[in-house]
């Protein structure tokens, strides 16, 4: 079952500010619970209109926050040391929570554990690994993390 909501941010590729757009009800309840979106009701829409403007401008603020961080945060190295074998595996593994914490280590508070991309999962080789940084829907950063084999005994 899909239902109408407005979105109150953009939401990937669903849609910017203002869209009313048609989604599965479960979505809809999540897009509603973290005040991403409202439902698209009568009074809803006539609410929306008087605080569009409002909505934008807050919007574009964070857009430029988020512009700004990326730009400190663009190609930062962060370094690992992680017990490993010969052949350079870890025991273990380095996921995004790990790389969240270096990051609040290092001064970046507002970079959560779900900001962080990993196409290939957790990190579980010595060596430099690509990484993104997903600040905005709009605004990516590009870190690099090395990790460096320790001492396995």
């Amino acid at each position: 079952m899909q239902v109408e909501v407005i979105l109150l941010e953009k939401v990937g590729s669903r849609g910017n500010i203002g869209d009313i757009v048609r989604v599965k009800k479960g979505f809809a309840n999540f897009l509603v619970r973290f005040h991403k979106a409202r439902r698209a009701t009568t009074k809803a829409r006539a609410e929306f209109e008087q605080q569009k403007s409002e909505l934008l401008a807050k919007a574009a603020q964070k857009h430029e926050q988020a512009q700004s961080l990326a730009q400190k945060l663009e190609g930062k190295l962060i370094t690992l040391t992680q017990q490993a074998g010969l052949d350079g595996r870890l025991f273990g593994s380095v996921n995004n929570h790990v790389i969240a914490l270096e990051l609040v280590k290092i001064g970046f508070q507002d970079i959560s554990k779900s900001d962080i991309r990993m196409p290939n999962g957790a990190l579980k080789t010595t060596g430099e690994h690509e990484l993104v940084v997903v600040l905005h829907a709009d605004v990516l950063a590009n870190i690099k993390v090395k990790i460096i084999g320790g001492d396995s005994a």
